[in-house]
């Protein structure tokens, strides 16, 4: 594969064929699934709903009860039921 022609993955989040990530972006074993099963539109994705969480629920995400939250979100989010949903949450206009 040269450098023009994208890493291609199998998203779980978009349920279609997309460009994959660029380099793992998260440690471990978790990393790593994230790395062979999400493409760069999904994992933007999360990385807006964690904006949420951490914004809704005024998480530090240094402290380990936070991360450790937002990992099991993550991990709900792209391998599981889906993550947490805010009550009466409004996406802030684009």
């Amino acid at each position: 594969m040269n450098a023009a022609t994208p890493r291609m993955v199998d998203c779980v989040v978009l349920k279609q064929r997309a460009p994959g990530l660029d380099r793992l972006m998260y440690p471990g074993e978790l990393g790593q699934r994230i790395w062979k099963q999400v493409s760069k539109e999904g994992w933007q994705r999360w990385v807006a709903h964690q904006t949420m969480l951490i914004n809704e629920y005024r998480l530090v995400p240094i402290e380990p009860k936070a991360r450790k939250f937002l990992e099991a979100e993550m991990e709900k989010f792209f391998f599981g039921t889906g993550a947490s949903k805010i009550d009466n949450y409004v996406a802030p206009p684009k």
